[in-house]
């Protein structure tokens, strides 16, 4: 009988795949401590993040079901 398998529960939460196969996710530094940051750093946090190719491969294996 074959196992399923497990979804790595943190990182189901934390990406999600863009309609183009891309890996996003929200950047961090952006919840307190923000009158000591520039107007273009929360500017350029508030933005998503997107998950380098390079480690495509790792997010995709923490979340086998997303695709």
């Amino acid at each position: 009988m074959s196992k399923k398998m497990k979804t790595k529960r943190s990182a189901a939460k934390r990406f999600k795949v863009t309609a183009t196969g891309k890996i996003k996710y929200k950047k961090a530094y952006l919840r307190h401590l923000l009158s000591n940051k520039s107007k273009a750093a929360k500017k350029d946090k508030n933005e998503p993040g997107y998950v380098n190719p390079a480690d495509y491969h790792n997010a995709i294996s923490c979340i086998p079901y997303l695709r």
